[in-house]
């Protein structure tokens, strides 16, 4: 005997189906720019046999001893193109799936006239997208 309230509903299923195919996505991203950076295909934003000197610094005296970008400063084209950055590429495709699986569900939710997720849905998506921005420049990165 089934129940529908044991069913996923339209929106549970485009949700995981965003999800999952942006995580094999993001994830082989991740795998092949790994590799991109151990073969040294790319220039090296620290010579390898200068990261010893650098392990032991704060964060701070890190950037500012490096000029290391901060926040998204990493997404440009002069630390983008070296071997250490490029690794950054998958990870903020999987830090972003929540802003576009919301994205995805918000339609659906709207055409249903379900209000309270519509609303949430909206919360959420401004919530992750003004932290991504990094406009509000809490914590300590």
């Amino acid at each position: 005997m089934s129940n529908d309230r044991t069913k996923a509903s339209e929106e549970q299923i485009a949700y995981a189906n965003i999800l999952n195919v942006g995580m094999w996505i993001g994830l082989a991203i991740v795998i092949i720019m790994f590799f991109v950076y151990i073969s040294g295909v790319l220039p090296r934003f620290i010579p390898i046999e200068d990261l010893p000197k650098y392990w032991g610094m704060k964060v701070n005296d890190f950037n500012h001893t490096l000029n290391a970008p901060t926040g998204w400063g990493w997404a440009a084209p002069k630390y983008l193109l070296t071997g250490y950055y490029v690794n950054f590429i998958g990870i903020a495709i999987l830090a972003g799936l929540t802003i576009l699986c919301y994205a995805v569900i918000l339609p659906i939710l709207i055409r249903k006239k379900d209000t309270p997720y519509v609303i949430i849905a909206i919360a959420e998506i401004a919530v992750l997208a003004l932290a991504a921005s990094g406009i509000l420049k809490t914590g300590g990165h």
